[in-house]
């Protein structure tokens, strides 16, 4: 939820924290304060992390409101990485964290996460997100760590050279073992989107690795990179993904739909490659459901 007000003379001279709190009476002082903590808010167009930032008659005020169960601190350290390098670095994005920063929060993002990771070892660059993975999706991202670096893996990514393997749980038994979705994909509400015409192109091919007696562990490789692609194609198919509430998947803990890996060559033509392994919730899914995962998983 946004809110959006403008301070009047009679807030001029107040905090920004104590203004908000006058504009926007249903929200406590100390949820104003974490909404400026975490990025939330803008003044005048800015964001502006300092409660105490003095108020002007005029500047407008927009403070992104979210469930407090969202709010997550998150952080990154050497060891915890997939892969660092002198122009990579990947991470194991987990299942309910945003990639970048929204209208409603800069800190918990990984985007957040990486930028202090980035100043930890003494670097100025940007966390630059040169991907996406939905909310409830988890695995590797890739980060650049510099600008000739990200140049580089964004025009892998827009040649289609960037091979990517998802692994999904799906409740339905597919009809084939391997088998590939070629259907046009367009946006068909305002956070869903379905094989639809006129429609960007979209292929993804799929295998079924991993079969039990409550479900299937089904790998996909996006051969485009579609908004919700491998999400819109398995639903397409009559299998929508275990937790997948918007395309019709059954209730689950969370949305069972992990990036595994990541592979390019980099400039110098050495391989990049990133391999995240699976959390908690989607291995109690594939134990619930009967479904066996190879050793190295």
């Amino acid at each position: 939820m946004i809110l959006i007000a403008r301070a009047g003379t009679e807030e001029a001279g107040m905090r920004l924290d104590d203004g908000a709190v006058r504009l926007f009476p249903q929200l406590s002082k100390t949820r104003v304060r974490k909404i400026i903590d975490w990025g939330g808010c803008t003044v005048a167009g800015a964001m502006v992390r300092v409660a105490s930032r003095t108020l002007r008659a005029g500047d407008e005020i927009v403070l992104g409101v979210m469930e407090p169960e969202r709010y997550r601190e998150i952080s990154y350290t050497r060891d915890e990485l997939l892969l660092e390098n002198a122009d990579y670095l990947a991470v194991n994005k987990a299942a309910g964290l945003n990639c970048q920063r929204t209208p409603y929060q800069l800190k918990g993002t990984v985007e957040h996460a990486v930028a202090l990771y980035l100043r930890s070892i003494g670097s100025q660059e940007p966390a630059r997100v040169i991907h996406r993975l939905d909310r409830g999706t988890s695995g590797v991202m890739i980060f650049p760590k510099t600008k000739q670096a990200a140049a580089h893996i964004s025009a892998r990514l827009k040649e289609g050279r960037v091979e990517k393997i998802y692994w999904a749980i799906v409740a339905a038994e597919p009809e084939s073992e391997q088998w590939e979705v070629d259907a046009p994909i367009a946006k068909v509400g305002s956070a869903r989107y379905g094989v639809a015409t006129p429609g960007r192109e979209a292929r993804t091919r799929f295998t079924v690795i991993g079969r039990g007696v409550g479900g299937f562990l089904v790998e996909a490789r996006p051969l485009t990179g579609r908004t919700h692609q491998i999400r819109v194609h398995l639903a397409h198919c009559g299998l929508p993904i275990v937790g997948d509430s918007t395309y019709g998947g059954e209730q689950a803990p969370r949305m069972m739909l992990h990036c595994r890996a990541m592979t390019f060559t980099a400039a110098d033509g050495g391989p990049v490659a990133a391999e995240a392994p699976l959390d908690a919730a989607f291995r109690e899914a594939c134990a619930g459901r009967g479904i066996p995962l190879v050793p190295a998983a």
